[in-house]
């Protein structure tokens, strides 16, 4: 009896699990109209394409990422597609001061927020660890102490408006793969952290809602440079990607898995088969293009 328990006990939670991700929900671009939307990153990838979705369902956009001159390019079309409103401020999310800055411009300009869309990533390469612990350093200061950071200094805000935080993470921060090792340190922190987060909300009586985004290889120019010489799957789009985030988000669902199925079963042979899993993995890879 207990080894049954044992096996079913997990094949139960597995299938509950998969319910209550894929059952059917009612969304609507209206949830989004006038909405105040902070989205980091926003100048490429997922993070510009979840702003074009969002200057569509016209909210109110203030984007952020390094790159002064893509920024302007991206608030340009999100005017042109129907955003409220749509500016920008243009820093590194390390930097100690931006946080503030941000939430001072959305409170002065808007009189509040609504929804904190955390995107922003350092770069990290595809490899065998190198034992650079000073890179370790920077990447977790940029991947997520900068995402506490910001959420800390949004909350305010968002429990006024009882809005919403979005963390967009990935695969890598709940199954650690091989070559990855800082990058899924981060990942596997931001989970830790927002998880934990959500339950003290919730214990508190907050009605501001965390959604956490697992993701997998994705088109953005940055994964497909990085990986696509050592995975040979394809990549899913980025474009619907951004937009199923951004449903999630409206929804105030707990977690959004992306793309559903290759990320679903991922999670599924993790809990059921970790050393299969783990197999499967490494076979897959071209190891002969893992540069040590």
């Amino acid at each position: 009896m207990g080894l049954l328990l044992k096996i079913f006990i997990p094949l139960l939670g597995a299938a509950l699990a998969f319910y209550f991700y894929s059952a059917p929900e009612n969304f609507n671009e209206e949830m989004l109209r006038g909405k105040r939307v902070i989205v980091t990153g926003a100048s490429s990838g997922i993070g510009e394409q979840m702003a074009y979705h969002l200057a569509r369902m016209e909210a109110h956009l203030l984007l952020t990422a390094r790159t002064q001159a893509k920024l302007q390019k991206v608030v340009e079309r999100c005017l042109e597609l129907g955003a409220a409103s749509a500016r920008y401020i243009s820093g590194s999310m390390d930097s100690p001061s931006l946080p503030e800055e941000l939430l001072r411009e959305a409170e002065n300009t808007w009189g509040g927020l609504d929804m904190l869309i955390l995107n922003h990533i350092g770069q990290s390469g595809f490899t065998y660890f190198s034992g650079d612990v000073g890179h370790v350093r920077e990447l977790m200061e940029i991947n997520f102490v900068s995402y506490v950071a910001l959420a800390t200094a949004a909350l305010p805000l968002l429990k006024e408006s009882e809005g919403s935080i979005v963390v967009v993470s990935s695969i890598a921060g709940r199954i650690a793969g091989p070559f990855t090792a800082p990058y899924s340190a981060t990942k596997f922190a931001l989970d830790g952290f927002f998880s934990s987060l959500r339950q003290e909300l919730i214990i508190d009586k907050v009605n501001v809602s965390i959604t956490l985004c697992i993701l997998g290889y994705i088109n953005t120019e940055s994964a497909v440079r990085a990986v696509s010489h050592v995975i040979p799957d394809t990549p899913a789009p980025k474009e619907e990607c951004a937009l199923e985030i951004v449903r999630a988000a409206a929804l105030r669902r707990r977690e959004v898995h992306y793309p559903p199925r290759a990320v679903r079963t991922a999670l599924l042979l993790r809990s059921l088969a970790p050393e299969l899993l783990e197999s499967i993995v490494r076979s897959s890879y071209r190891l002969e293009n893992v540069r040590r």
